[in-house]
């Protein structure tokens, strides 16, 4: 985690872990959301929003320049179009071997980060 920068921030409801969102610092101006992760019981709480919107507010806080925010989701995941609905696009895709004759499916979605307003 501190080798490469990963960044968790937890979310819990009624102090119960609800879940949680992961960023990576990649160049100067450019950040990975390398996870959002929700418990299954928390789902449809829109705390997959919440966990977004506090990913992006710790970017600005790092870099209030504007920058990227890049992510890789499966080309058959339904999580495409939640990220659509936060602003993300499409910039590219990709099929990223991982051995043993696996390979990740990607799109490569991004959203730039404006300012801190």
């Amino acid at each position: 985690m501190t080798k490469e920068g990963h960044v968790y921030q937890l979310l819990s409801v009624d102090g119960e872990p609800a879940g949680y969102v992961s960023v990576q610092p990649i160049e100067a101006d450019v950040y990975e959301l390398q996870k959002i992760y929700v418990l299954p019981r928390f789902q449809g709480q829109h705390l997959g929003r919440t966990l977004f919107d506090a990913a992006v507010s710790f970017i600005k806080k790092q870099h209030p320049e504007p920058c990227r925010l890049f992510l890789h989701v499966n080309r058959y995941n339904k999580a495409k179009t939640f990220y659509e609905h936060l602003g993300m696009k499409i910039s590219k895709q990709g099929d990223y071997d991982i051995g043993n004759g696996y390979f990740m499916n990607d799109y490569i979605m991004e959203k730039c980060c404006p300012t801190k307003s």
